[in-house]
C-alpha cells in the first residue's frame, strides 16, 4: 500500500488550492489517530467556487454541448474511478472505517452512477403539445445552472457520484461540499474531471464545516438548486436558507426503516438480508433495516437466527478484511460510536433486552459490537429514533394491521420491507406502508435505476432513476402563434 499524502487540497475552477480557514484533521476510525490533513474552506472559498460554476453556466461551454459529448465525459469519469480502484479503496477504508471489500463496492457503485447518468444525457427530450390549428407549442428542459451538493460521510464517494453525475449529465455546474469526517477520496472526482476534459468550473470541491461552509453554500444567492443528505435538523436549516432565495432542494434525511416478517417468510433468506440490512457499513446507512417486526409465531426462532449471525461477524480494521465475508469495520467517529452505545443503554433502561452486543470493543478505534435488542415496544425511543449504527431492534406483531401500524409509527418514511410468500399480502403492504421505497422479499432490491427518497421527515425529492434528472432541470414552454 502506497504512502498516504499528508495534505489534501480543495478544487476550484479547475485547480487545486488551499483553504481560507486553514486545515482540518482527518482521523483513522480504526485507530483514532491522525490520518491526514485536509484544506478547510471558508466563506470566501465558497464565493470563488460558486462564481466559477456560475461563469461556466453563463458561458454555455458545458450546458451548450451536444448531449452525447457530455455523455462521453460523464461516463469517462466513472471509468477513471474503476481504473484506479486499487489506489482509491484503501484510502476510503482508512478514512471511513469500512472493510476494504465494502470500499471497493462503494467505488464500483460510484462509477455505476456515472455510467447510468452518462447514458441518460441524450434522453432528456421535450415534447410538443397540440393547441390546435395556428399554434406550435413545445417544451424544453434547461439545467438549473449552479447545483450545490452537501455530501454525507457514510458513503462519501457513492453519494457524491449519485448527485454529481446526474447534474453534470443535464448540463449543470456543481459545487460539492464534502463531509468533514472523510473528505479525502472526493479528490478523485477532481482528478477524473481533469483527465476526462470536464470544463473548468463545472466541478468544484470544497471541504468545510457544515455550520460555516455548508451554511454559506446553502444560502448563496447564485446557487440555483441544492442537494442535501443528512440529519433532519440540518435539513430544516438548509431548506430554510434555500427558501430565502426561492431555491428548490432535494433532501434525504434518514429513516427508521422496518422489515415486516410474516410466519410464511423464507427465514434463511431473510437472515442474509439482515446481514446486509443492518451490519453493512456498521449500520451507518440511511435506509438500514433498523427494525424487524416479526410475527409472534416465528419471533423466537428468528431472533435466535439473527443473534447467531451477528455473533459470527468479526469486527476489526477494514484493511484486515480485503474480501467479502462475515465481518464489519469501525464506526466513523468517537461521537457516533458513543451515541449508538448510549442509545443501547437507554433502551435497556426503558425495559428492552440486549440479547447480544451493545458494547464497545476494548481496543483503539470506534468499534461497536453488532447488537440485537428484543422486548422492544413501539413507544420506546429505540423504536423510533435513528441510531445510525449496528443496532437492530426486534418487535413483535400478531396480525397484519398491527404490523403495518408499527411500521408506520415513526416520523420517518424512507424505505420499508415485507417478507412473505403471499403476494396478495405483499401488495397490500406495499400500498399501506408509508415509505418512498418498499422492498418485497429482498432488502435493497433495486439499483441505480430505481427512484429513491422519503415520506415525512425522511425528506422530499427523488434521487436515482430517471426521476433524479428532473431535480436538475426546469421545464420551459414555448408557445408560437403561426401566421
Amino acid at each position: 500500500m502506497s504512502e498516504l499524502p499528508a495534505y489534501w487540497q480543495n478544487f476550484i475552477d479547475g485547480s487545486f488550492c488551499d483553504g481560507g480557514a486553514g486545515r482540518l484533521t482527518v482521523l483513522d476510525p480504526a485507530k483514532g489517530e491522525l490520518l491526514a490533513e485536509q484544506a478547510l474552506a471558508d466563506e470566501a472559498d465558497v464565493d470563488r467556487a460558486v462564481a466559477a460554476a456560475k461563469a461556466l453556466s453563463d458561458s454555455g461551454a458545458w450546458s451548450g454541448l451536444r448531449p452525447v459529448e457530455r455523455s462521453r465525459i460523464v461516463r469517462g469519469m466513472g471509468d477513471y474511478l474503476l481504473e484506479r480502484i486499487d489506489e482509491i479503496a484503501p484510502i476510503l477504508t482508512r478514512e471511513a472505517g469500512k472493510p476494504l471489500w465494502e470500499a471497493r463496492l462503494e467505488i464500483e457503485g460510484a462509477a455505476r452512477y456515472f455510467e447510468y447518468y452518462g447514458n441518460q444525457a441524450e434522453t432528456m427530450e421535450g415534447r410538443s403539445i397540440p393547441l390546435g390549428q395556428g399554434y406550435f407549442d413545445f417544451t424544453t428542459h434547461e439545467p438549473y445552472d449552479v447545483s450545490a451538493q452537501i455530501i454525507p460521510w457514510n458513503y462519501p464517494m457513492e453519494m457524491t457520484a449519485r448527485s454529481l453525475s446526474a447534474a453534470l449529465a443535464v448540463g449543470c455546474s456543481v459545487v460539492v461540499k464534502t463531509p468533514e469526517l472523510d473528505p479525502l477520496t472526493n479528490r478523485y472526482f477532481a482528478d477524473a474531471a481533469l483527465a476526462c476534459g470536464l470544463p473548468k468550473g463545472a466541478l468544484n470541491i470544497l471541504c468545510g464545516l457544515g455550520k460555516d461552509t455548508g451554511a454559506a453554500l446553502a444560502a448563496h444567492p447564485d446557487v440555483n438548486q441544492i442537494v442535501f443528505t443528512g440529519s433532519v435538523p440540518t435539513g430544516i436549516s438548509i431548506a430554510t436558507a434555500a427558501a430565502q432565495n426561492v431555491v428548490p432542494c432535494v433532501l434525504e434525511l434518514g429513516g427508521k426503516s422496518a422489515a415486516i416478517v410474516h410466519d410464511d417468510a423464507d427465514l434463511d433468506a431473510f437472515l442474509s438480508d439482515v446481514r446486509w440490512g443492518i451490519y453493512f457499513n456498521a449500520g451507518q446507512v440511511c435506509s438500514a433495516m433498523s427494525r424487524v417486526i416479526a410475527h409472534e409465531r416465528i419471533h423466537d426462532k428468528l431472533v435466535d437466527g439473527i443473534v447467531a449471525m451477528a455473533e459470527n461477524l468479526k469486527v476489526g480494521s477494514g484493511l484486515t478484511f480485503p474480501r467479502f465475508g462475515a465481518n464489519m469495520g469501525a464506526m466513523i467517529s468517537e461521537g457516533q460510536c458513543q451515541r449508538a452505545a448510549g442509545m443501547v443503554s437507554a433502551a435497556e433502561r426503558e425495559g428492552a433486552r440486549v440479547v447480544t452486543g451493545g458494547r464497545r470493543l476494548n481496543r483503539p478505534g470506534y468499534f461497536l459490537e453488532p447488537t440485537v435488542i428484543t422486548d422492544v415496544s413501539p413507544d420506546m425511543s429505540i423504536a423510533s429514533d435513528e441510531v445510525f449504527g449496528p443496532v437492530l431492534s426486534v418487535l413483535k406483531f400478531s396480525n397484519e394491521n398491527e404490523a403495518i401500524r408499527i411500521a408506520n409509527g415513526t416520523p420517518y418514511g424512507l424505505v420499508a420491507g415485507v417478507f412473505t410468500a403471499d403476494i396478495d399480502r405483499a401488495m397490500r403492504a406495499s400500498k399501506q406502508l408509508r415509505a418512498g421505497q418498499v422492498f418485497v422479499n429482498e432488502w435493497y432490491a433495486g439499483g441505480v435505476e430505481t427512484p429513491f427518497g422519503g415520506f415525512g421527515k425522511s425528506g422530499y425529492g427523488r434521487e436515482k432513476g430517471r426521476e433524479a434528472l428532473l431535480n436538475y432541470v426546469q421545464t420551459k414552454n414555448v408557445a408560437i402563434k403561426l401566421r
